[in-house]
């Protein structure tokens, strides 16, 4: 049990690398974030869904230039990093969503690698996507092709397990061995990037007792623990807004 953010994040440092849980706004570890962002780390790589939002989320660390390389099935409406990416200010590895999330899950699971079909036919497979750009736009590093394998006449490319230094995550509920419960859609990611993480912190909004048929990730992937007061899991960010005039 983590007392403190300061407690919650110690060992943090410069060059680490980040599993994010959470999609855009939805379900994310805000509160660690910001305080990640408080602790003036730098050139860390971040595994997530995506990087938050222009000024929220991980938006936040990226407009400060902390993150040096970033792992995502997609850029969203994240204005800022477009511009870091095609600046060539920032290392994008752009993998698709499913294939993003089963690699996390292989490398909790202590999977070194796995055979799919996504992305088979395409750059993820071939090579040559821009992981990253020079400042005149062109690119600088491209990705290496990926071994392909037929499986009952059907092509499947090798997609490695992900594992990091760190995993940050929210959950609805949790106790104070680190058992967790997430709610509706804060159950994306979160579970995968927890079971990456070989530190993996986890906020959540109420420390309880747990009945055991209810957990929807064990202890044994959580190391820390931090309690929200009130107010911290009260304040929710919500993506876009959307208004129907009658």
């Amino acid at each position: 049990m983590a007392a403190t953010t300061a407690e919650a994040l110690a060992g943090v440092h410069d060059g680490a690398s980040f599993a994010v849980g959470g999609f855009g706004l939805s379900g994310i570890p805000n509160v660690l974030i910001q305080a990640l962002y408080d602790t003036g780390v730098t050139g860390i790589s971040v595994v997530s869904n995506n990087c938050g939002v222009d000024g929220g989320g991980l938006g936040v660390l990226l407009a400060a230039r902390r993150i040096a390389r970033m792992t995502a099935s997609y850029i969203g409406d994240n204005k800022e990093f477009a511009r870091q990416y095609l600046a060539g200010e920032l290392e994008v590895e752009l993998t698709p969503q499913g294939s993003l999330a089963e690699r996390l899950r292989a490398g909790g699971c202590g999977i070194p690698a796995f055979y799919t079909p996504a992305g088979v036919g395409t750059p993820v497979a071939d090579g040559g996507l821009p992981l990253r750009h020079t400042s005149d736009g062109s690119v600088a590093v491209a990705s290496r092709p990926k071994e392909v394998r037929e499986f009952d006449g059907r092509p499947y490319v090798l997609e490695h397990g992900i594992t990091t230094d760190f995993a940050l995550v929210r959950a609805a509920k949790g106790d104070r061995h680190g058992n967790l419960v997430f709610a509706k859609a804060s159950r994306n990611f979160n579970p995968l990037a927890a079971m990456a993480g070989r530190v993996t912190i986890a906020e959540v909004e109420e420390l309880t007792e747990l009945d055991p048929d209810e957990v929807h990730l064990p202890g044994i992937f959580v190391q820390r623990v931090f309690p929200l007061t009130p107010e911290q899991a009260a304040e929710k960010g919500i993506e876009k807004r959307t208004v129907r005039t009658p």
